[in-house]
């Protein structure tokens, strides 16, 4: 067809009635409404260079469907922009799509030269030019509109643009994604989810039969490309107005999801729900679906559901903080028992109670059997394959051992409300049954590399994380476990923890620890001892960074027996910091940044006595606290819930004071307790804590408290965060309910660290002299080093920073490693 007469008509008769429209409008007003995904990139030339280097892109591109899409954008080769810009694909009925790219305009924009045989033609109206460009038999219209750029596969796409230019604004919730995205990757990609199902919707009818128009409104992604993987991190926002589906797990935040441990390593797909909250959950999910239904308190305590697939086969997890009431259907509801390996083989009457009672999350589904697996309930259609399920655990065949999961595990965060993961066979299943005869074949001969894909999503205030992965199958190698960096030797024996610190000019990690000569060393990440500082006592606690001037540069903070110091960089004292304290006996320094503004409260305690000190290091004198019942036992903590401060300070008479900024009580606790050796920490939302006699206390904000006799040891150890608990009695440690049953021996404390968004818990047998180190579900990292007396500091590090771990051993040495 020849699109130049009746657009040329139409653009005159736009232009010539239109001389009050603003042609400066921002960028993203320019894209017609009826765009289903938009790519905003920021630098073209590198997104160019990155999308040819990708083996799943480079291999799509093979097929003949491919080709005639990539004819669309072809255009994009006889341009060069140093400017931020727009590329967008709005569907046509018969064409399939048609393509549109907009951006600043500069001279030399259009580098005709760089390709041969290219035929420009050109028409200038009133001062505003249309181009058009003919080569390798395609057509694309090019245009000058104000400052803004425009070339298209389409004139009708241009012509949609002038006729909206008074009122084509982007909707809210895209303009929202747009301005906050990432400036520093090639891309981003915005997707209208509404307007076509993505492999991730496919996937995800194809495990619960979910209606993906429903899933949320746009989706943000960054692009990173590598050649053997892509990946699509950002986020996504829900129309408030209409309960999406990924609306059931607002106001309820991500846990690390357990079925991947449960999974046999053979399954095709698998989908992880988690919430930390089953009563919200129930409350958006009668939203979701337009009911009113009571809250079922059968599931009331369930925290994840978790869906099998393998070779057309279904089962269904449900792990929960206390199966008891689950337990007790489970009984009234049995006709019979097997017992298979172990484990029993429950045959139920009623087999749709779980699909009633989480639609949508789960559709199409009879639990007739069930099973507990490490406390956690597994439901199956048929019996053969929970058998498989069981067999495949007793085995250690778990999918979170396998190939898929190792590969992609490297790019997922711990935590998540929705885990997807699928590998080629499941994917191969998808495109069969959502992609057309011909382009089926066609990518079936393409694509010569077996690919996997990964999704999470995970709830936040207003929006939620997402992250996509497609990464090409490589042969794993042995798990080393980890890999020794460097070593460097002290002057004399190590007498506190070293812990990693923040060099502020390279953004790297260094390390801090105190000999027995009260010395204080700083090594740099090659392991060279940047300077040595005599204090006049040994460090009570952690050392602490803060940025007292606000200008990027860190200092060290902590008290000793009888001072409270700061350092700088060097390693020299900020005076107005430097105080002693006549009789000693200090605890450990509390720094409290109560709005993440850098306005800093230094918190020292003595005996009964508290001193806070401001960023200037004076006495702050609207705090109201500053003596105590009795004696103060330890450093006081800042909590956070919601937006509200709580300082928490743990007496030696037994009180436990919960108070505002200003000292005055927030929360009053009227029972005393005979505190443990154990810190308060915030889990669930809950103030949590132990006595002596291994009871677990929980505050809620109210002042409302429960105790739990867990039968603990006296001498035992406790390591919160907001969704985990881990607990070392003896020789059995304890991580999210799971137990794991060490060597006998004495124990450390617990301590639970971050390692690129990754959980780890660390326990120290001083008798032995050995580290154990293990992952969010209880599973020993292989072949850890055993270092004699070693005291551990697990960093909550970047990818890109080679260090992970720091140890000491008996030797008067500090040792750095990285995990593999």
């Amino acid at each position: 067809m020849n699109y130049r007469i009746p657009f040329l008509a139409v653009f005159l008769l736009v232009v010539g009635c239109s001389e009050d429209v603003s042609l400066s409008k921002p960028l993203l007003d320019f894209v017609p409404k009826n765009a289903s995904a938009i790519i905003k990139i920021n630098d073209l030339s590198t997104f160019r260079t990155s999308l040819r280097s990708n083996t799943f892109l480079k291999e799509l591109s093979n097929t003949q469907t491919i080709k005639k899409a990539v004819q669309k954008v072809q255009f994009l080769n006889l341009l060069k922009s140093e400017s931020k810009s727009i590329l967008a694909f709005v569907e046509n009925d018969t064409l399939g799509f048609e393509s549109v790219y907009l951006t600043a305009y500069s001279p030399g924009i259009v580098q005709q030269d760089s390709l041969e045989s290219v035929l420009v033609e050109a028409l200038d109206f009133k001062g505003i030019a249309l181009t058009t460009y003919r080569f390798e038999e395609r057509i694309f219209y090019q245009t000058k509109l104000g400052t803004t750029f425009v070339m298209s596969s389409s004139p009708s796409i241009i012509e949609v643009i002038i006729e909206n230019l008074k009122n084509n604004n982007a909707s809210e919730t895209l303009q929202k994604l747009y301005n906050i995205s990432n400036g520093y990757k090639p891309a981003t990609l915005y997707l209208d989810v509404q307007k076509g199902n993505s492999v991730l919707g496919s996937l995800i009818n194809d495990l619960s039969r979910i209606n993906v128009s429903n899933f949320s409104d746009w989706i943000s992604l960054d692009f990173s490309l590598t050649p053997s993987q892509l990946s699509l991190t950002g986020i996504s926002i829900a129309n408030d107005s209409v309960w999406n589906y990924i609306d059931l797990f607002a106001n309820t935040k991500p846990l690390t999801p357990i079925t991947p441990s449960l999974a046999p390593e053979a399954t095709d797909a698998l989908l992880a729900y988690t919430f930390d909250n089953h009563g919200t959950f129930a409350k958006n999910q009668n939203a979701y679906l337009n009911e009113n239904r009571p809250i079922d308190p059968l599931f009331e305590t369930v925290e994840e559901v978790g869906i099998i697939l393998n070779d057309k086969r279904k089962a269904v997890v449900l792990s929960t903080h206390g199966p008891e009431i689950l337990t007790d259907y489970i009984e009234r509801s049995k006709t019979s028992t097997i017992e298979y390996q172990g484990n029993q083989i429950i045959r139920l009457q009623h087999s749709r109670f779980i699909e009633e009672g989480f639609t949508p999350l789960i559709s199409n589904f009879r639990s007739n059997f069930c099973s507990f697996i490490n406390d956690v309930l597994v439901f199956s259609e048929t019996r053969e394959f929970l058998e498989f399920i069981i067999r495949n655990h007793k085995n250690g065949a778990t999918y979170d051992r396998g190939g898929t999961f190792t590969r992609l595990g490297k790019s997922l965060a711990e935590e998540s409300n929705l885990l997807l993961i699928s590998n080629s066979t499941s994917l191969k299943k998808i495109f069969q049954t959502e992609l057309s005869a011909e382009f089926h074949k066609e990518l079936g001969t393409a694509l010569q590399s077996p690919y996997d894909i990964a999704t999470q999503i995970s709830a936040d205030k207003n929006f939620y994380h997402t992250n996509i992965i497609i990464s090409k199958q490589e042969r794993i190698g042995s798990n080393t476990g980890v890999t020794a960096l460097f070593k460097t030797k002290l002057d004399t024996s190590i007498a506190t923890r070293p812990q990693f610190v923040t060099n502020h000019l390279t953004k790297t990690k260094e390390v801090v620890a105190q000999d027995f000569n009260n010395v204080l060393y700083l090594i740099s990440s090659k392991g060279k001892v940047l300077w040595k500082k005599q204090l006049e006592g040994q460090i009570q606690g952690a050392v602490e960074q803060v940025d007292i001037f606000k200008n990027g540069r860190l200092q060290l903070a902590f008290t000793t027996n009888n001072q409270f110091l700061v350092l700088d960089r060097n390693g020299k004292e900020v005076k107005r910091f430097t105080k002693t304290y006549e009789g000693g006996g200090l605890n450990p320094l509390a720094v409290f940044d109560y709005d993440g503004k850098r306005d800093y409260r230094f918190v020292i305690t003595q005996g009964k006595k508290t001193f806070m000190y401001n960023s200037k290091g004076s006495i702050v004198k609207g705090f109201k606290y500053t003596d105590a019942q009795d004696i103060i036992l330890e450093a006081p903590k800042h909590l956070r819930i919601g937006n509200k401060d709580h300082l928490v300070f743990k007496l030696k008479n037994g009180m436990l004071k919960i108070l505002n900024r200003v000292g005055d009580v927030r929360v009053r606790v009227n029972e005393k307790i005979d505190f443990s050796e154990n810190e308060v920490y915030l889990n669930k939302d809950k103030f949590t804590l132990t006595d002596k006699k291994g009871t677990l206390y929980q505050i809620d904000t109210k002042g409302g408290l429960s105790k739990t006799n867990l039968n603990l040891s006296n001498d035992h150890g406790m390591f919160a965060t907001a969704n985990t608990l881990v607990l070392m009695n003896d020789n059995i440690l304890t991580i999210r309910g799971k137990k794991v049953e060490l060597e006998l021996g004495v124990y450390t404390k617990p301590r639970i660290s971050y390692i690129n968004n990754k959980i780890y818990v660390s326990v120290t047998d001083l008798q032995s002299q050995k580290v154990y180190l293990f992952d969010s579900q209880a599973k020993a990292i292989p072949n850890f080093p055993v270092f004699g007396n070693s005291i551990i500091d697990l960093a909550d590090l970047n990818n890109d920073t080679i260090l992970d771990m720091v140890v000491s051993d008996e030797n008067d040495t500090i040792l750095t490693y990285k995990l593999n």
